[in-house]
């Protein structure tokens, strides 16, 4: 059983941030990865529709024997996470939620800025989480349209991508934001790209680290951690699978095989 799979999952390639952050916590694992990438994107779903593909994919790593479950998704968290615990008690399940907590902690000026997506920032886990983390800080939310779908076609520098997430982080620092949080798995891959756009000593906090320590943690405690050597990681996806073996290795470094993801 420890050297079994750990299966993650997102509405498409930016899950991926975090698979990599996963890996180099955990080398000695061997990774399956769903990119639910024909359902692009969640934010834009019912909680019933994302619910429903939650447990899809939950069945499907079931069939691939996997130890763990990742959802390296912030709206698939928020609407799948609760249902799938209590339908798999057994199974080490990790979620993600914005970095409200550690973004608070950070901030020198009082006030931190959310880049997520509309789903994300309308839930009422992340009202739950600015209600206790966040009664001292200022926090002010931005929505960010367009960035996912130009992520998922592998565009990390285009001058269309730079305007667009500009007047995002823009009004962000103009409030006096000095921590920014990247509220979306996705957003990781824009970081080279945002440090050319603010000052140096603007913070960026994401979850993913987080997310793999506490998989980490889960494991260990349940005696389930790999001895190694990983298996080259293996991905699905349920759209095109020639445009997302064309993106990984711009997303993932190196190249992989791709398969179709039908269920």
């Amino acid at each position: 059983m420890r050297e079994a799979p750990i299966g993650v999952f997102d509405s498409g390639v930016g899950g991926l941030s975090v698979l990599a952050e996963i890996q180099r916590l955990l080398p000695n694992e061997s990774l399956l990865y769903v990119g639910d990438c024909g359902n692009i994107p969640y934010g834009e779903k019912t909680p019933d529709f994302i619910r429903q593909r939650c447990s899809v994919m939950a069945r499907f790593f079931q069939e691939q024997g996997a130890k763990a479950l990742v959802l390296a998704c912030n709206t698939a968290t928020v609407a799948g996470v609760a249902d799938l615990r209590r339908d798999y008690p057994e199974w080490p399940i990790v979620g993600m939620e914005p970095a409200v907590k550690p973004a608070a902690a950070a901030t020198r000026s009082g006030v931190v800025g959310v880049l997520a997506t509309t789903g994300t920032l309308q839930s009422a886990k992340f009202a739950a989480l600015l209600d206790r983390f966040a009664t001292d800080v200022r926090v002010i939310t931005q929505p960010c349209p367009g960035l996912v779908e130009l992520i998922e076609n592998g565009d990390l520098h285009s001058p269309r991508l730079f305007t667009l997430l500009a007047g995002y982080v823009e009004p962000l620092l103009a409030a006096g934001a000095d921590t920014l949080i990247l509220g979306c798995t996705h957003y990781p891959f824009l970081k080279p790209l945002l440090k050319q756009m603010i000052p140096g000593d603007i913070s960026l906090i994401d979850t993913g680290a987080a997310v793999a320590r506490q998989l980490q943690r889960l494991l260990a405690e349940r005696d389930l951690l790999s001895n190694g050597p990983a298996r080259e990681a293996q991905f699905w996806t349920s759209a095109d699978p020639v445009h997302f073996r064309n993106i990984l290795p711009t997303l993932w470094n190196t190249p992989g095989i791709v398969r179709s993801f039908n269920t």
